[in-house]
């Protein structure tokens, strides 16, 4: 009874549709669904409810009445194509499409559902066009951005694609012509963390290679402003926007080495009140106590990396002066910090070094002996002026400076070391009964007694204070010290096997020490430190350094030390391992000499046994079995101003040791020996570059160059956590310039091509990863789309379940429409590719070969 009245209700909705009442249709229609289960009649009902939603323009409920049709009867065609009009009308232009190239597909001769085709690919096309167009995405970034209602995911988004516009010519113009500094700003202001990231990020792409835009944000956003962001604790911030000053000062200063045109050319601004104005901030921050330690180190890395010359023969040393007449102070202030004491500003473990590598650099850009003499009295002033009979920390101080400049230009320090009082104050420090006075005392003894003839004072005056010291003290970090200054001496003879300081033994017993106390995990890193600066002068002696490479445990803790943030350690690690490869210069001995010098009753220089080549081979294989190539492609990397061209010149020393054996260079190159030596071979010193180059030549002579350098190494920089490298790649793809997009897609295809995990986390950076994956394999140049779908196989040979999320997707229909086209010349590659990626679907089982 009641499907005879459903049917009755049903022609009864049909009689009010055709008086065009399409309300009492839609009662008579829902009325019907109530009463019948039939499954032909319901999607009957649905597919009619849907056609009088199009008429009353309820486009939600027409779209939803016709799917619920399309699920009883997947090829309904009717309920396909209404709900194809009424995705239409919500926006929805791809889910629109799918349904009328389904309908298509059903009738290929239907012309309604073929002028529906043709309209919904313009009107996609269009929107796409607008949606990605500069000027639209902009505007529509920021508002994202600014909403605080905003989703969470949406804003990551919109943070990252201004940051990816901003590092393009085009598009930080773009920026920059619609208001972007000022929303930019707006975002500064929010103070949220991520949102103050992206636009620190955004304005570093947009100051780069432009100097006018870096003259208007510089002067828009404040370098008091830029600075304060810097000196935050958040070390992440700081970085970002450390880079971001130093796009300013490239820009301002030229350095950026881009060619400008048109306006850009055209100008010509006077950037020097701009440059001196951001060293001042600069030189303020070293002595601030707001100002955290991640702060003050990225404030001297800019001013080591700014103000010296880099090239001696210009003449112009303006910068160094300004700094030297209105910040040594400043710089030496930081220098003389004493960690233990109250008064100490916020430091990392790297903050001294940098400020001392600083002080060497500006002396060194000094160009005559009335500067340098200068750049001296300012050093006395400041450390005599520190001299306090009743202010024991003041003298600390005073001694912890001496100390930092000796780490810095030793001739100078050597110089300060002759001032009345200073000597005298460091053995009274050793002799106080304050364990921070004989901590800073017996440091600055051992960087006092670098060299031999200040060495043989010391010996004569201060290695019984040491021996007193290392026996009666109990604190572990005074202890090490203490010994490294005993170890210090114990090598001031060199190399040479004759001339030795201590008694036989001595050193072999100061060496086993520091090894323990390298491979001893519950001191702290810092102190440990200590431990690897005396085996850098113990390991002069053959039998130490012989006896170094045999102990595994202590040469892998002085690698993972090298590799930890703090990169103070770097020249003590590198000096270590020149001594156990014997990497260091050797004066050639000529016999004829040797015999006059015996005749004379002169010192002739003698070599330990163990220094011989077939000793030195041992100890090279016993590095490499260590691991000693992980350690040195990790020190290269280091992105501070304390790895400095000397340290570099010994790295590359090393290398070339290390290559000397043709078996052991694919061991160097698998590791990634060969892509850290690239960087040695072009910064540095010269004998650096010659040594690296000549290691890269070995290296060269027996690899496959693509396995030796780009290979491995360039995956991992794209698999390691924490860094946005495949994230920006996959974004670069959904750019609507051409040539990033091909250039993107092409490195995409490799990438994934290369390591399996790279497929799966192209997922993860991005929720747009499918969408702009679609746009390349849809793309209407051939090169473009060809890579796309070559990233589409990757992604489906990766791994089964990634395989099925893609076939659940719309890419299975566009793989099947450009896999059934017919090939062409000019298609061949694409479609052939489709098709491949079609076999991968159906190896899994996911779809069937239609007969």
């Amino acid at each position: 009874m009641a499907e005879v009245e459903a049917v009755q209700l049903k022609e009864e909705g049909n009689r009010h549709f055709q008086l065009q009442d399409y309300k009492a249709a839609t009662n008579s229609y829902s009325q019907a669904l109530k009463l019948t289960k039939d499954k032909a009649l319901l999607a009957t009902l649905y597919r009619n409810r849907a056609a009088c939603g199009l008429k009353t323009e309820s486009y939600v409920q027409a779209a939803s009445d016709a799917s619920r049709a399309i699920d009883i009867n997947s090829s309904d065609i009717k309920a396909l194509y209404r709900r194809c009009q009424a995705l239409e009308h919500l926006g929805k232009l791809d889910q629109a499409f799918k349904d009328v190239q389904r309908c298509a597909t059903l009738e290929p001769r239907n012309q309604n559902f073929q002028e529906m085709l043709r309209r919904l690919n313009t009107s996609i096309q269009e929107k796409l066009r607008v949606q990605f167009s500069t000027d639209s995405r902009v505007q529509k970034m920021f508002e994202i951005l600014l909403d605080e209602n905003s989703e969470a995911d949406k804003r990551e988004k919109a943070a990252n694609n201004l940051i990816v516009l901003g590092r393009e010519e085009a598009g930080a113009e773009k920026i920059f012509q619609n208001n972007g500094v000022a929303l930019l700003l707006q975002l500064l202001d929010t103070k949220k963390p991520e949102l103050v990231l992206a636009a620190v990020r955004t304005l570093s792409g947009m100051c780069s290679g432009h100097q006018a835009r870096a003259t208007v944000i510089l002067h828009a956003v404040r370098i008091d402003r830029i600075c304060s962001l810097m000196a935050v604790e958040n070390e992440e911030m700081s970085l970002a926007v450390c880079n971001l000053l130093q796009a300013i000062i490239d820009s301002l200063s030229g350095e950026d080495k881009r060619e400008h045109r048109g306006k850009e050319e055209a100008l010509v601004l006077d950037t020097k009140k701009d440059l001196k104005q951001i060293t001042s901030h600069l030189l303020d921050m070293l002595v601030s106590k707001k100002v955290s330690g991640q702060g003050r180190d990225q404030a001297l890395n800019l001013l080591n990396k700014n103000v010296p010359r880099k090239d001696l023969a210009i003449h112009d040393n303006s910068r160094t002066i300004y700094v030297v007449d209105n910040g040594l102070r400043k710089i030496l202030k930081v220098v003389g910090q004493v960690p233990d004491l109250p008064s100490c500003l916020p430091l990392t473990d790297n903050t001294r070094m940098l400020a001392s590598i600083l002080i060497n650099k500006l002396y060194d850009d000094l160009r005559c002996d009335p500067e340098r003499d200068h750049f001296r009295k300012i050093c006395e002033e400041y450390i005599t002026g520190k001299f306090d009979p009743q202010d024991m920390d003041k003298n600390l101080n005073a001694i912890q400076t001496v100390s930092g400049i000796l780490q810095g230009p030793f001739d100078l320090g050597n110089q300060l070391l002759g001032l009345k009082g200073v000597m005298e104050m460091m053995v009274a420090l050793c002799g106080s009964e304050r364990e921070t006075d004989q901590l800073v005392a017996v440091e600055a003894l051992i960087h006092a007694s670098t060299k031999l003839s200040r060495a043989t004072f010391i010996i004569t005056n201060g290695v019984s204070l040491l021996k007193q010291i290392y026996k009666t003290t109990k604190n572990e970090k005074i202890k090490i010290r203490t010994l490294v200054g005993l170890c210090k001496l114990g090598s001031a003879g060199g190399t040479d096997y004759g001339l030795r300081q201590f008694a036989e033994g001595s050193t072999e017993k100061l060496a086993k020490q520091c090894r323990k106390w390298l491979c001893n995990m519950s001191i702290d890193t810092r102190t440990r430190r200590w431990a690897v600066e005396g085996l850098a002068y113990l390991t002069l002696d053959a039998d130490v350094k012989d006896d170094f490479v045999q102990d595994v445990p202590a040469l892998q803790a002085m690698f993972e030390l090298a590799k930890t943030s703090d990169k103070t350690i770097l020249y003590s690690v590198a000096t270590t391992l020149v001594n156990c490869t014997n990497s260091y210069d050797v004066k050639e001995v000529i016999p004829e000499l040797v015999q006059l010098a015996k005749f004379s009753k002169q010192h002739v220089p003698e070599e330990h046994p163990k220094d011989k080549k077939d000793f030195i081979d041992m100890r090279v294989k016993r590095l490499l079995k260590a691991g000693v190539i992980s350690a040195l492609a990790c020190m290269v990397k280091a992105d501070s101003a304390i790895l400095t061209d000397q340290t570099k010149e010994l790295l590359a020393r090393v290398f070339l040791a290390l290559c000397d054996n043709p078996k052991d260079r694919g061991t160097i190159v698998a590791q990634g020996g060969g892509k850290a030596l690239i960087p040695l071979a072009l910064e540095g010193t010269d004998v650096g570059k010659v040594k690296a180059a000549h290691a890269l030549a070995k290296i060269a002579a027996v690899s496959n160059p693509d396995i030796a350098f780009p290979g491995e190494r360039v995956q991992e920089r794209f698999l390691a956590d924490g860094n946005d490298r495949l994230k920006l790649v996959v974004l670069l793809c959904g750019e609507d310039d051409d040539k990033v997009q091909n250039a993107a897609a092409g490195a995409l295809a490799m990438l994934t091509a290369a390591h399996k995990k790279l497929c799966l986390k192209m997922t993860q950076v991005t929720t747009q990863w499918l969408e702009i994956l679609q746009r390349l394999c849809l793309h209407d140049q051939l090169s473009v789309q060809h890579r796309g779908l070559v990233i589409a196989y990757n992604l489906l040979a990766a791994d089964a379940e990634l395989a099925k999320k893609l076939v659940e997707s719309e890419l299975l229909e566009i793989l099947t429409v450009v896999g059934k086209q017919e090939p062409d010349e000019k298609k061949a590659e694409v479609v052939q590719t489709a098709r491949e990626c079609l076999i991968k679907c159906m190896d899994y089982g996911f779809i069937k070969p239609v007969s």
